[in-house]
């Protein structure tokens, strides 16, 4: 009989801690299907179901910090886990919960997605919780990803022209995290920019891609977010980690324009790299 255990593979395991998305277009099922499209093992620690579709959110149900705890122990007791991505996390008591859990496991491949501002343009926090993602989170992470109208509740600043983004990602670099990929999507502008900056990594680098127009675009932080994590389980570096997550992204918008999923604003498909 043939020695199986001669031939062991492992993949490079990423946790997602986020929340569940019963239409599968964003939060922990996007994750996951990032995580495996692009070589890696997902697993999750879900803070929060919610009840939605391509429509409307119509429920959203916390998950209590000692079963999110549990969740996170039972995963790192096992797996030997390379990198963590966060969402969607609801309140205060669950970011000094998740935060205490992500410092003790002493993983540095963190990436923080700040999940702030819906895709309405409504504000999802309040101001203890910006502040306690401020002093609690951002300190612990590799790389932040916030959209504009995040980093403008971060900074407590509008951005007014595209001029502005360079400016405003070396403002949030202060904040704490070792780098900052701020996004530029929701500018009015045919061609996107993306501003990466990091300490110890000059010059700062900024990545223009065509805009693709299409109305399928839900999930797309939270699949930026779980490719860069997944990325940097491979230690290639700043450059050519954002180089891989910005192509994965810009080709998963692209195929998705093509479909429709539900009657709303649909899912982003994953792109194979």
């Amino acid at each position: 009989m043939q020695d199986t255990y001669n031939n062991i593979k492992t993949l490079p395991v990423v946790m997602t801690i986020a929340g569940s998305d019963s239409g599968g277009g964003a939060g922990i099922q996007a994750d996951l299907k990032t995580i495996a499209t692009i070589g890696g093992y997902g697993t999750s620690v879900i803070t929060v179901i919610t009840a939605q579709n391509t429509l409307k959110v119509s429920g959203i149900y916390p998950i209590p910090t000692n079963f999110i705890r549990k969740q996170f122990n039972a995963i790192i007791t096992d797996f030997n886990v390379s990198a963590i991505k966060t969402g969607m996390l609801t309140d205060i008591e669950t970011i000094k919960c998740v935060a205490t859990l992500i410092k003790k496991s002493g993983i540095k491949n963190y990436v923080l997605d700040p999940v702030m501002v819906a895709t309405s343009g409504s504000k999802l926090v309040t101001e203890d919780i910006v502040d306690a993602i401020k002093k609690k989170l951002i300190p612990l992470a590799k790389i932040i990803t916030p959209n504009i109208p995040e980093a403008e509740v971060l900074l407590n600043k509008k951005l007014k022209t595209i001029n502005d983004m360079e400016v405003f990602a070396f403002e949030l670099l202060k904040l704490g995290s070792e780098a900052v990929l701020l996004k530029g999507g929701h500018l009015k502008e045919d061609t996107i920019i993306d501003v990466f900056v990091a300490k110890n990594f000059q010059p700062h680098k900024i990545y223009k891609k065509e805009k693709i127009i299409t109305k399928n675009t839900h999930g797309t932080g939270c699949n930026l977010s779980s490719a860069l994590a997944t990325y940097l389980t491979q230690n290639y570096g700043w450059e050519k980690t954002i180089e891989l997550a910005e192509k994965y992204i810009h080709n998963s918008i692209y195929i998705s324009s093509n479909y429709k999923i539900g009657n709303g604003n649909g899912p982003l498909l994953q792109w194979m790299p």
